[in-house]
């Protein structure tokens, strides 16, 4: 076991302790999310890269004692593509990347799912610094209650509603003529033909049905860059009219201006993705780099750009698209048809 006290950037982490409570949230992922048993085999694929790798390998070694670990950079690709394919339907895979696997153009875990193989998949831990570490174990929690409880009631909710209304600080959005069938990240696989994703999970999204219907504005605090780590920012507002960006306060950091500028260079900077996060351990004060973690922060984002692989709009192909930035707005209260579901950091369903 890498068990030891280390500091990094005058931080000091007790790595003992952190890989102890990852064990014990990596046990109810097994258990209640992927419902991995003895009966079938575990495959953890790992490298060692980055501690918080080291981290999460170290707690799986807790869990699943009896998985086959291989190192990613001590294999081959023959060797690893064999150790997949000698797995049978419903074994489990578990993917921890410092930054991202590749064996082809592909991701791997799309590979495995046609392999009909459980994942729990681990990526770009590099991103999230050591200060976030506990922030990232913490969001590992599986509150099994809490995400098919209140996760299932705002799906249902909004799967009906209308009219959304967010507000801010000071500002309101408003998305009329009702939302695209919402998608649940919920670690509920009932009826799914794939078991398993990324981790931390934590979501439900949308999208207006009709794009142009989407209206107001928005004081974002936080957005990708291009290089898809978090930048925070005293929030700014932001503009939309018709379902497009068409403005932002000047005091916007320049960062901001250059990713809009780089949508317009090839698309219109539309306004799609509606998410509510429902990772309790992911807050604007306890924030993930990453943004693939970090979009499942409690409370709502929005991406820009026209890209999105679930939902197909008319006059956008999506083999053309190329932008799906995400953005995190300052939001006080919402409303789903006149009834608040989401009010001061907490959900109301």
């Amino acid at each position: 076991m890498w068990y030891c006290v280390q500091v990094m950037n005058e931080i000091t982490i007790d790595t003992e302790a952190l890989t102890f409570k990852a064990a014990e949230n990596v046990r109810d992922i097994l258990t209640y999310a992927v419902e991995h048993t003895s009966d079938h085999k575990a495959l953890v694929v790992y490298d060692t890269k980055d501690p918080l790798a080291r981290i999460l390998t170290d707690a799986y070694r807790w869990v699943l004692p009896d998985a086959t670990y291989i190192d990613f950079d001590a294999h081959t690709k023959e060797e690893i593509i064999a150790a997949f394919t000698s797995l049978s339907p419903r074994d489990l895979v578990v993917l921890i990347q410092s930054s991202d696997f590749r064996l082809n153009e592909f991701r791997i875990r799309i590979q495995l799912f046609q392999l009909k193989l459980k994942v729990i998949d681990h990526l770009h831990l590099y991103r999230n610094t050591p200060d976030s570490w506990e922030t990232y174990v913490n969001a590992l929690a599986y509150d099994i209650d809490w995400y098919r409880g209140t996760g299932h009631r705002l799906k249902d909710i909004l799967g009906k509603t209308q009219t959304l209304r967010i507000l801010g600080d000071g500002t309101e959005l408003v998305v009329r003529g009702g939302l695209e069938m919402p998608k649940p990240n919920l670690g509920d696989y009932t009826g799914m033909e794939n078991i398993g994703g990324t981790f931390p999970i934590g979501e439900v999204f949308t999208e207006a049905k009709d794009l142009t219907q989407v209206s107001g504005s928005l004081m974002v605090y936080a957005f990708a860059d291009s290089n898809f780590n978090i930048l925070m920012h005293d929030p700014f507002r932001v503009d939309i009219e018709n379902g497009i960006v068409v403005g932002w306060e000047t005091n916007a950091p320049q960062a901001f201006s250059e990713v809009i500028e780089q949508i317009k260079s090839n698309e219109r900077p539309l306004l799609r993705e509606v998410g509510f996060g429902l990772n309790r351990a992911i807050t604007r004060d306890h924030y993930l780099k990453d943004i693939t973690a970090f979009e499942r922060i409690l409370g709502l984002h929005f991406s820009l750009g026209e890209k999105h692989t679930v939902y197909k709009k008319q006059g956008i192909s999506a083999d053309k698209t190329r932008f799906h930035v995400d953005v995190f707005p300052v939001v006080s209260k919402v409303y789903a048809d006149g009834v608040v579901i989401f009010e001061d950091g907490e959900y109301q369903v």
